[in-house]
C-alpha cells in the first residue's frame, strides 16, 4: 500500500501517536519515546522510514516532544531515546556521565525497528521499513550523525568500533558543526559518500559560536545533495520545547514557530531523501525559502532524481560547553 500522496502544501497530513519503551542496546537498554503516524481512511500508512533523533548533550528526550511529533506528521517513525554514557573530553581528558548520544545507537535502533516490525504485540507491527533509516541530530547529536554518515569512529563520538549500515540514507542536523577540538577547531572534509545531508541552524545560536561555523561545515560536505538552512531569530534550543539559558543568546523568533519551522524542514528533507518525494524535493531545493519568510536556504543537488508516485511531502565544541555548564551546577 505504502504512504499516500502528500499535497504540494508543506503542511503535514498525518495524525501522530506515541508510546514509550525500553530500547535494547549493546550495554543494556535506553528509555525511548517513539512517535509514528496513525492510519485513517484518508491517509493509510505502512512502510514508514525509521528516523533516529540523536539528542544534544545533557538534553532529555522529553524536551523534544513537540519537535518529534511534528516530524512524524510527515510520515516518519521517529525514535528518541535517553542514552546515558560516560564521555571523555578529547582535549582535557575529563570524564563525565550523562545524556550523551553515540554512533552505536544507529545499530541499536535498526535492530529494534526490525524486531518491532514483525512483533504482533508492537504498535509498530507491519508499519515500518527498517531498510530506510534517517538521522536527526541536535548539537552534539549532529556531530555524531555526521561521523556515522562518514563511516568513521572518533574517540568521544563512538565507543568501540562502528560500521555504517547500508540502511543509513540521510541526515539532517540542527545547531551542529564538525569542528575537531583536538586540532584547534578545524573542520575536516566531510566524506558523506553521496548520502544527503542538511544542516539547519538559527542565526542567534550562541553555542556553536556563530553561523559561520555551520557554513564552514556545510562547505566541507563533499558530495551533494546537501542543504544549509538558516532560521532567522532562532537560537541553539529552537528545536526543544522551551528555550534554555545554556545558550547565552535569547531568540527573537517565537519558540513554537522556531520548532515548527525546524521540524517542517527536517521532515521534508527526510521525505525528499528517503522517499524521493517530488513535492518535498521541490520544497527543499527550489521554492521553500520563497514561501517561508523565516528561513534562507543554500543547497546543491547532484542530479535530478526520478520522481516517485508520491506527489508533494553538536558541534564538537558543544561537548566542552556542556561539561562547563554541568560543572557550574
Amino acid at each position: 500500500m505504502g504512504l499516500p500522496a502528500v499535497a504540494l502544501s508543506p503542511k503535514p497530513v498525518f495524525d501522530v501517536d506515541r508510546f514509550s519503551t525500553n530500547l535494547p542496546t549493546a550495554t543494556g537498554a535506553d528509555e525511548a519515546d517513539i512517535y509514528y503516524p496513525v492510519s485513517s481512511p484518508n491517509a493509510p500508512v505502512d512502510s514508514l522510514p525509521v528516523v533516529l533523533l540523536l539528542q544534544g548533550a545533557l538534553v532529555d528526550k522529553a524536551d523534544y516532544t513537540n519537535f518529534a511529533s511534528q516530524v512524524a506528521q510527515y510520515g516518519l517513525a521517529v525514535i528518541v531515546s535517553n542514552h546515558i554514557r560516560t564521555a571523555i573530553d578529547p582535549v582535557t581528558g575529563q570524564a563525565f556521565t550523562g545524556f550523551f548520544p553515540e554512533q552505536q545507537q544507529v545499530h541499536d535502533v535498526l535492530a529494534y525497528a526490525t524486531a518491532a516490525n514483525t512483533n504482533s504485540a508492537s504498535p509498530l507491527a507491519n508499519r515500518l521499513n527498517p531498510n530506510k533509516l534517517g538521522l536527526i541530530g541536535h548539537s552534539l547529536g549532529g556531530a555524531i550523525g555526521l561521523s556515522a554518515i562518514q563511516d568513521i569512529c572518533f574517540p568521544f563520538l563512538c565507543t568501540g568500533t562502528f560500521s555504517r549500515p547500508p540502511e543509513l540514507m540521510a541526515g539532517v542536523f540542527y545547531g551542529s558543526t564538525f569542528r575537531d577540538p583536538r586540532f584547534g577547531g578545524m573542520i575536516p572534509p566531510i566524506e558523506n559518500d553521496g548520502i544527503p545531508v542538511a544542516l539547519i541552524a538559527g542565526d542567534r545560536d550562541g553555542v556553536v559560536g556563530n553561523f559561520a561555523a555551520v557554513e564552514e561545515t556545510y562547505e566541507q560536505i563533499q558530495d551533494p545533495p546537501k542543504a544549509l538552512i538558516r532560521v532567522q531569530g532562532a537560537n541553539h534550543y529552537g528545536i526543544t520545547n522551551e528555550d534554555s539559558l545554556r545558550d547565552p543568546v535569547r531568540p527573537t523568533l517565537d519558540q513554537d514557530m522556531a520548532t515548527e519551522t525546524i521540524a517542517r524542514w527536517s521532515g521534508l528533507f527526510l521525505r525528499a531523501s528517503l522517499l524521493n518525494d517530488s513535492g518535498a524535493l521541490d520544497y527543499i531545493y527550489h521554492r521553500g525559502d520563497g514561501i517561508d519568510e523565516n528561513v534562507s536556504v543554500t543547497s546543491e543537488v547532484a542530479t535530478v532524481p526520478e520522481p516517485t508516485s508520491l506527489v508533494g511531502i553538536l558541534a564538537f565544541g558543544v561537548l566542552g560547553t556542556a561539561w562547563k555548564l554541568k560543572c557550574r551546577q
